[in-house]
């Protein structure tokens, strides 16, 4: 059994988005540490890490040895989005059952969702040595996205020395857009050996949602081998993986 409380409950909510975004059911552990989830998409092209350290809570209370219980995500973040200015959120284990209780004021509310027997997750991370490293602006990337949307479904990643580049060619038009280091867009790069590769759009554009628009996303990259992407939301670690698309001659 655990318990553990969020002085305002949106905050839980934004930090979960980042799991919802990507799957609808996973197996969330919650250990003395924190809470963590590993876990697949369904098209098995992208892989969600998630990590929320207990020093991230009000209060906090977990088992040894942690806690595993599958839940449906999609399911939880409507029940967080019912979430009022100023309450706090409580969430607890009761047997076969999670509670959500939002307390403000002199009122509760509280909601029971079912505990899910579900297959275990993702064993472990990729392992790939990547030659670049990006760090961008979170708004701009996300602004870059809708640009490349615009005109096809898989976009380009590219870094090298000269800087860091986003191309899509579609059926009528192409996009390209071209930013040098240690711009308003690029933070910081560090390269040792150009890397280019291509991805699904659609992916990307889930996995970005839930960055705070302030914050800033590393992306690590390398030709032709699944991208890392990781940003903090919410003081919740989020790394993620997405698998190439790689042309056949």
């Amino acid at each position: 059994m655990f318990k553990f409380t969020v002085g305002d409950a949106w905050r839980y909510k934004n930090a979960t988005d980042a799991i919802v975004n990507l799957i609808d059911e996973g197996i969330l552990e919650v250990g003395k540490e924190g809470l963590f989830l590993r876990a697949m998409d369904p098209s098995q092209i992208a892989m969600v890490s998630f990590s929320m350290p207990k020093g991230a809570f009000a209060e906090y209370d977990a088992p040894t040895p942690p806690a595993k219980v599958g839940l449906d995500f999609s399911n939880l973040s409507k029940i967080l989005s019912r979430a009022r200015d100023g309450e706090r959120l409580e969430i607890s284990q009761l047997e076969n059952k999670v509670q959500l209780k939002f307390i403000g004021g002199r009122r509760k509310r509280s909601f029971k969702v079912p505990v899910l027997d579900l297959p275990a997750g993702a064993s472990k991370e990729p392992s790939v040595q990547h030659d670049a490293t990006v760090k961008v602006s979170s708004s701009h990337f996300k602004e870059s996205l809708r640009d490349a949307s615009l005109v096809g479904s898989h976009i380009t990643l590219e870094a090298s020395e000269e800087g860091f580049s986003i191309e899509v060619h579609g059926d009528s038009s192409d996009f390209l857009e071209e930013s040098e280091k240690q711009s308003e867009e690029v933070i910081e790069m560090k390269v040792s050996q150009k890397a280019r590769a291509t991805f699904p759009l659609q992916h990307l554009e889930d996995m970005v949602k839930a960055a705070p628009e302030s914050s800033s996303i590393l992306l690590h990259l390398k030709t032709d081998k699944p991208l890392k992407m990781e940003y903090e939301v919410e003081g919740a670690k989020v790394v993620y993986y997405l698998a190439p698309r790689i042309e056949i001659d």
